[in-house]
């Protein structure tokens, strides 16, 4: 009992470990949802601790608590985000819908850092929580995390990836493969088309997800309850969002309606979906790597991927595609966080949406897998990969697609006896149609040239 200390909230008095910052309320959560281990993600409690420090600076310029009060407050949270904060916010992702727990979590901890700076009481819910509700600053602080987590990681490591793309492009021009369809062997085309293709792919998720990041900086705070701004100052969700920008250096803006942005999470949805996106983006570029260095001996051999591990524990000389392996189990575990957000995106119940740590949690799961395995994939993957040029050739050279060039001379029907010939003896194509048409072989070797079907045309 010596390590343990009496705190007392609305429901009685609680025992709570002597040296925690925390009180009665978080003890309560922490004694009612012993379910995952999983605590709120770091940067969603870093969030919150910010949208506390600009909550009671708008409210000092707004008279609602006094000038010390305040200072305390923001100097609780500096010292917070300046140290381990995350040991002082011990609540389950599986609490409360509304998040109301970790909300007082954090007004408690910050109400007990500033009465001791303070030298007097400073109350978590008239001070720290003032002009607030749970169900207002906790979609806040969705948006703030998910906000600054694009800015700061996902959008800077996909545009990593891009350039790497787009390098790695540059490099391979020269290399001439056979396109496949169906995999199955198709008409040739240039490494760097095929590297150009997935750079387009990354260039549109970057172009998507920056076009939600306005909806994103729209926010619920002032929204209080249940969308009316009851107990909020009438200038305090724009005065809010001024102090916030000046903390994170990120635009935020007043929501347009508060009822939209309390009762739903449709903006959480729709990034992760856009996430999704971006993580089917990168499980083809990986499943394409992976094909294209199957082998060495009976796969296609295309490329060789760097070498980073044994690849097994009972075949010596092994190694195995592992980046691109990575990043599929990624885009695996974004696709299941997205089902999750999805279906809790549709409990919003009348006035409040009842499942946001959970949107929290998978929202910023995603982001943050995306961020790290992205820049995995381009300097481990596309950085480092090397062409196998005579594997190229050789495919190209008995490829009896080729003879798709001479549909628009010999016809589609005299083609295909052609390629299924040269397919049946195992020839090349330019062999077979010699025998079959009265072009020359000049006349052929120019009409055949896989470099110039790659430019499409007659």
């Amino acid at each position: 009992m010596s390590n343990l200390r009496t705190e007392r909230d609305s429901m009685g008095e609680l025992a709570v470990p002597a040296e925690a910052l925390y009180g009665a309320q978080t003890q309560r959560a922490v004694n009612n949802f012993p379910i995952s281990a999983l605590r709120m993600p770091t940067p969603f409690i870093r969030s919150l601790i910010l949208a506390k420090a600009a909550a009671a600076r708008a409210n000092v310029e707004l008279t609602q608590i006094t000038p010390e009060q305040g200072e305390a407050i923001g100097a609780a949270c500096s010292q917070l985000l300046a140290g381990d904060f995350m040991a002082h916010f011990p609540v389950d992702v599986f609490q409360t819908g509304s998040g109301t727990s970790s909300n007082m979590n954090a007004n408690e901890v910050i109400a007990t850092l500033a009465s001791r700076i303070l030298g007097e009481p400073v109350s978590p819910n008239d001070h720290v929580n003032c002009s607030q509700s749970s169900n207002d600053i906790i979609p806040t602080t969705i948006h703030v995390s998910a906000a600054i987590e694009l800015q700061e990681r996902l959008l800077p490591a996909l545009g990593h990836l891009l350039s790497a793309l787009c390098e790695k492009s540059l490099q391979v021009h020269p290399y001439v493969k056979t396109g496949r369809t169906h995999l199955m062997d198709a008409m040739p085309v240039r490494m760097s088309q095929v590297l150009d293709g997935w750079a387009q792919q990354i260039q549109s998720n970057i172009q998507h997800l920056r076009m939600l990041l306005p909806s994103l900086q729209a926010l619920a705070q002032g929204g209080t309850a249940v969308g009316t701004g009851i107990n909020a100052h009438p200038r305090f969700a724009e005065t809010f969002c001024v102090e916030l920008k000046e903390l994170t250096g990120l635009h935020f803006t007043p929501g347009d309606n508060f009822f939209a942005l309390i009762g739903s999470q449709d903006t959480a949805v729709a990034v992760s979906g856009q996430l999704k996106t971006t993580a089917v983006s990168l499980m083809k570029i990986a499943n394409d790597l992976r094909w294209m260095n199957s082998g060495p001996l009976a796969g296609l051999a295309e490329i060789e991927l760097e070498a980073l591990q044994p690849g097994s524990s009972i075949m010596p000389g092994k190694v195995n595609p592992v980046i691109p392996e990575a990043v599929a189990m990624v885009a695996t575990q974004v696709i299941g966080n997205d089902a999750a957000i999805t279906v809790a995106g549709q409990s919003g119940n009348f006035e409040l949406n009842v499942m946001l740590p959970v949107i929290a949690q998978n929202l910023l799961y995603s982001i943050e897998l995306l961020s790290n395995v992205t820049r995995l994939l381009a300097d481990r993957a596309i950085t480092t990969f090397k062409v196998n040029q005579p594997k190229l050739n050789e495919a190209l050279a008995r490829n009896p697609i080729l003879v798709t060039a001479l549909n628009p001379i010999i016809g589609y029907l005299k083609a295909a006896e052609i390629a299924k010939q040269a397919y049946k003896e195992g020839r090349a194509i330019i062999d077979v149609a010699l025998e079959h048409t009265d072009l020359s072989r000049d006349q052929l070797e120019q009409l055949l040239n896989p470099e110039k079907l790659t430019a499409g045309g007659l």
